[in-house]
């Protein structure tokens, strides 16, 4: 990116491996097993992926889409209602230590009519975000729309990570910049809920990294049957150095986002002093005296001691931390179709791996513009050019790739006698069941929105 970060309309970068993976497809009139390469199933299906990025005059430049992506008043554009699922999941060694909900939103509210293997597209938000983000609601309500009125027919389900989206934190315990274990659990439950329903991946952001990194751990026994993650943050030691070393990067982003993350561990410092004694603890109260808070010092002087479970944490420096938590690395390890959309003129995340190390399963976007999420084509916060590519590609995966459902795909879900949901012969400390709260959640003001409800 240029010092002004400008855009051009050059089509994107969209790269194959030599040898794109042969994905099965459903064939109705035929018995026969038919399969196509994936590169040949992007280009036919995909058309919009490879169009330029060209949006009007006064969002030419990354920073305008990233600043107009935070500030922007289009809270209302894309209306979505949610209803909320919350989980009580298992932390800790013991199935009596720490327990702590989670939030899943789901959508349509009225889904009556949807078949049980319908569908679903899993989301996770950004860092601090919630289901309530415009970047979610612009894509996932076509998802959701019927049919006959122009959508997709899908169910979608958010699940928020710790203490974000208005999901209370009732345990010592937060959220990581990798950590892929809530994610598993929310997996765990959506699929033994619709065993028959095929899930579809998509992440934003640091939810992208979290998904890739799933993924990646899963291997063929992941949940997911394809994803399309934007804006991953890939190698987050390269892109938190890149950020430091400009003045806006320094000045704007970097205390923008540390100021996000301390304000959910304000929210939240009564649940987690919890026990003065633990670990967590020890690491908010050095937390709070920090005097110029930035994403880089709330890793360094809190994530990078507390953000997940021993043995790994906690890291000597925040490098080891980042290092530990990046996905850049797990590219080579995905066996699902699996597509990444990035911008060149990100000015949070500069470093994007397009060689997609070589796999396969992986398609590699670079558009020339779109800042952070950004990605508009004009100032009413409802045409993107990310919309159109993504719906696509759930279109291809969920309507004509022959896939098996999160429930085949994965461990066998077992009871437990504790009435906890797990994975057969997974770790114990893995477990999720409903629990009480939820109900309509409005998505359309906010966080707000989600801590009120209806």
């Amino acid at each position: 990116m240029g010092v002004l970060g400008c855009s051009t309309s050059a089509p994107p970068l969209v790269h194959f491996a030599p040898k794109t993976a042969r994905i099965p497809l459903k064939t109705p009139e035929s018995k026969e097993e038919y399969s196509e390469s994936l590169r040949k199933l992007v280009q036919d299906n995909c058309p919009s992926l490879f169009t330029p990025f060209e949006p009007k005059w006064w969002l030419n430049n990354g920073h305008i889409q990233t600043t107009y992506s935070v500030f922007a008043d289009i809270s209302q554009v894309d209306s979505v209602w949610y209803r909320r699922q919350n989980l009580k999941l298992v932390d800790g060694g013991t199935l009596t230590e720490w327990r702590t909900a989670r939030g899943l939103d789901f959508a349509p509210i009225d889904d009556a009519a949807l078949s049980d293997d319908t569908p679903i597209v899993v989301i996770l938000h950004g860092l601090t975000g919630g289901s309530y983000e415009p970047y979610i609601k612009s894509i996932l309500t076509h998802a959701i729309k019927p049919v006959d009125k122009g959508g997709l027919g899908y169910r979608a389900v958010i699940p928020h990570s710790r203490g974000c989206g208005g999901v209370p934190i009732t345990s010592t315990k937060f959220y990581s910049a990798g950590g892929t274990d809530d994610f598993r659990q929310a997996l765990i439950y959506i699929s033994n809920r619709y065993p028959r329903a095929k899930l579809l991946g998509l992440g934003f952001s640091l939810g992208s990294n979290i998904m890739t990194r799933y993924i990646a751990q899963e291997g063929e026994k992941c949940r997911l049957s394809s994803a399309c993650v934007l804006a991953n943050p890939w190698d987050l030691a390269a892109n938190s150095d890149i950020l430091s070393g400009t003045f806006i990067g320094r000045n704007v982003y970097n205390n923008a986002l540390g100021t996000n993350l301390m304000n959910v561990a304000k929210q939240h410092y009564k649940a987690l002093m919890a026990d003065p004694s633990l670990p967590i603890a020890k690491a908010l109260k050095p937390l709070m005296s920090v005097s110029q808070m930035t994403l880089t010092n709330f890793d360094k002087v809190f994530l990078s001691q507390v953000g997940g479970p021993p043995p790994q944490f906690p890291y000597a420096t925040v490098n080891e931390y980042y290092d530990a938590m990046s996905s850049h690395e797990c590219i080579g390890e995905i066996r699902i179709p699996y597509l990444a959309i990035n911008s060149a003129d990100d000015p949070v995340v500069q470093y994007v791996p397009m060689d997609g190390a070589g796999n396969g399963y992986a398609v590699m976007v670079l558009t020339s513009g779109g800042g952070h999420l950004g990605w508009f084509n004009d100032g009413t916060g409802k045409d993107r050019w990310t919309t159109k590519p993504v719906l696509e590609w759930l279109t291809l995966m969920g309507r004509e790739v022959l896939a098996k459902s999160g429930s085949e795909r994965g461990h066998k879900v077992v009871l437990g006698t504790d009435e906890f949901l797990r994975n057969e012969g997974g770790d114990e400390w893995l477990g999720c069941k409903e629990c009480e709260g939820g109900g309509l959640i409005n998505g359309n003001a906010g966080v707000e929105g989600l801590r009120k409800g209806l």
